[in-house]
């Protein structure tokens, strides 16, 4: 695995994630866990980006994945947060719940606890979607790289899979 991008790095893919997507007249909505509202603020970096970022969804409990984004919490008992149902719920929720016709999902283990041998640390689950298209998923093991490299990580993927849409 390469070394984990900048912050300022994130910064220039979610500048050119915005102008794509504010050329096709889209907007964006994220929701995060174990990224903890780092893609947010890369979109929220960039100068004007208010005009394409309509609101993200910092979803770091059980509780707040259900309150806020109404992921059915007999799916989260059944699969567990960190699972490609409950970021396909979690992007979902963040389309339904918000103006946005382009949504992201992040959860995950970045650690340095919380892994097991079925779930390790580094293990997480993105979606995405267009509300006329089927939800994307993609599921990353970054490994024990750090809790920093993993959440940096993750928010760049997050961004590319943002990028495929706009």
């Amino acid at each position: 695995m390469s070394a984990a991008p900048s912050y300022e790095a994130l910064t220039v893919l979610a500048s050119e994630i915005l102008d794509a997507a504010r050329g096709r007249g889209d907007a964006i909505a994220t929701a995060e866990s174990c990224t903890g509202g780092l893609v947010s603020t890369a979109l929220t970096s960039v100068p004007g980006s208010s005009d394409v970022f309509d609101r993200g969804f910092i979803t770091y409990t059980n509780t707040a994945k259900s309150q806020m984004l109404h992921v059915p919490s007999w799916l989260i008992e059944k699969h567990g947060a960190v699972s490609e149902e409950v970021a396909r719920a979690m992007a979902g929720g963040a389309l339904i719940h918000s103006n946005a016709t382009i949504a992201v999902a992040i959860t995950g283990i970045a650690g340095p606890g919380g892994g097991t041998i079925d779930k390790p640390v580094g293990l997480v689950h993105f979606a995405a979607g267009r509300r006329e298209l089927p939800m994307q998923h993609q599921r990353i093991e970054f490994g024990d790289i750090g809790r920093d490299e993993v959440r940096r990580c993750s928010a760049e993927h997050a961004l590319r899979m943002l990028g495929a849409l706009a």
